[in-house]
This record gives C-alpha cells, sequence and structure tokens, in this order.
C-alpha cells in the first residue's frame, strides 16, 4: 500500500531529510586519502545523534554501522571500517537520520583526489541520471517514467545499470511501497500521486550491471571489478511543478514546502 504523507508529515519529514543530507555533506567533506572509512562513520552517527535523531541503517536488518560506505566496485551497503582511503578511490556513502518517527535517506559518490577519467564520467552521467528522474517525478507521471529515464542515459553512455536494488517508498518505515527500479519502461507502474515520498536512487556501473553479494552478507559488489557510482534523493510528489527534494543541500535546489 502506498501512503500518502500529510501536511504534517511532510514538515517532519523535511528535518529528517535536512539531517540526512547535513550528514552526507558532512560525510563526504572528510573524503581524502588516508581517511578510513570507519572515521567517516563515527563522524556522521555523532551529527546525527547532535541533531535529536538516531541513524536510519544502524542495526536495521542487523546492519552494524550508521553510514553505508562504499568503495570503487563497491556498490551498496558497504561497511564501514578500517579500510583507509587512497588517492584516486570513489567513496559512495549512503546516509539516513530517523527524526520524530520519520526518515530521510540520501546517498552521493565522492572523488578522492584525482580520479581517472573513466570514473569522473561515471559520476557524471550517475548523477545525470538522478536529475532527469527527478523531471519525471511529477503527479500524473508514472513510476516507469522515472525508471526508464535513469535507464535510457545510462545505457546510452554505455554504463550498466544495477537491476537487482531499487529505489523506494519512505516514511515512517525506511521502505515503502512503491519499489522504484532504474530500469523499465515508459507509462507503466504506480501514478505518482501528490503527498507521494519517495527514495530515487540510481546505482550505475563502469561495467555490465550485475552485482554479487560478499561474504559479510551485506556488500554488494560488481561482478565483473568495475567502478560503481550511487545518487540518492528523498523527494515528495507535488499537485503541481517538480517535486520537493527533502535531501537537497549536496547540489539540488532547494524549494520550501
Amino acid at each position: 500500500m502506498i501512503i500518502l504523507k500529510t501536511s504534517h508529515d511532510l514538515k517532519i519529514m523535511s528535518e529528517a531529510g535536512r539531517i540526512s543530507a547535513m550528514a552526507l555533506e558532512l560525510g563526504g567533506k572528510m573524503i581524502r586519502p588516508g581517511v578510513s572509512t570507519a572515521q567517516v562513520n563515527r563522524a556522521i552517527e555523532r551529527f546525527i545523534r547532535s541533531q535529536d535523531a538516531v541513524p536510519s541503517f544502524l542495526g536495521y536488518g542487523g546492519f552494524p554501522a550508521s553510514a553505508c560506505i562504499s568503495v570503487n566496485d563497491e556498490v551498496i551497503h558497504g561497511i564501514p571500517g578500517g579500510r583507509i582511503l587512497a588517492e584516486g578511490d570513489i567513496v559512495s556513502i549512503d546516509v539516513g537520520a530517523f527524526y520524530r518517527g520519520f526518515h530521510g535517506d540520501n546517498a552521493a559518490t565522492f572523488p578522492v583526489g584525482n580520479i581517472s577519467a573513466e570514473n569522473q564520467k561515471l559520476l557524471g552521467i550517475t548523477r545525470e541520471c538522478l536529475s532527469l528522474a527527478l523531471e519525471k517525478a511529477v503527479m500524473g507521471n508514472r513510476i516507469g517514467d522515472i525508471s526508464h529515464a535513469v535507464q535510457l542515459h545510462a545505457e546510452r553512455h554505455g554504463l550498466g545499470v544495477v537491476r537487482d536494488y531499487v529505489g523506494h517508498g519512505i516514511g515512517s518505515k525506511m521502505h515503502e511501497s512503491p519499489e522504484v527500479p532504474n530500469f523499465g519502461r515508459p507509462g507503466r507502474g504506480p501514478r505518482l500521486q501528490a503527498g507521494m515520498t519517495l527514495a530515487i536512487e540510481p546505482m550505475i556501473n563502469l561495467g555490465t550491471g550485475d552485482v554479487l553479494i560478499q561474504d559479510d552478507d551485506w556488500t554488494v559488489v560488481t561482478k565483473d571489478g568495475a567502478p560503481s557510482a550511487h545518487f540518492e534523493h528523498t523527494v515528495v510528489i507535488t499537485p503541481d511543478g517538480p517535486p520537493v527534494i527533502l535531501t537537497a543541500l549536496w547540489g539540488c535546489q532547494w524549494k520550501e514546502l
């Protein structure tokens, strides 16, 4: 069942989104050679708790950290630890905050110093995929319109679309209906309605879209070892015009509720 949010719900979700976005921004500013993924995770958790919120991911399904931090060929769900970031790495940070009964969720991929031209292309195209998806997130369209926009742009540039993991509805639960795949046919799926809140999150690989789960039962990696990028926003569908981006601090224009 798709849950439409009230104005009261959305005011709280906007704060959860703000906290999530600021936590992601904090993590991104820490990304440089010599920093461990555990250091980034600790800083993110401290910040979220300082905002009277709790990390959405910590303990979720048994996940042992407050942020998912995935490096190079790791797609999503990377577990922070002793890994030291090196020049040329790319690092995806996925973070959420639970505030007064509602979640925010966002992700971005950051370069560690100077990165290869191929990785620059990967980050740029993946971020463009999210921007194009947001253009389709308007009342009256369907989920498939969002999905198709991501797939078309990624595949036009020879990149692989991850199909095993998808975006999702979000609200009082981290994962709600509907699913928001990054592939599909336009005009298909649930129709977008005002008050729907979605976590839209292209996961795009430099190689194929095929993935594997590592032995820790969490970390998802590309099957061919190619790098992967991940960008995500939490948005709400509005009665007219573009969606309100609830996690907008890292680069998309903020629109007040």
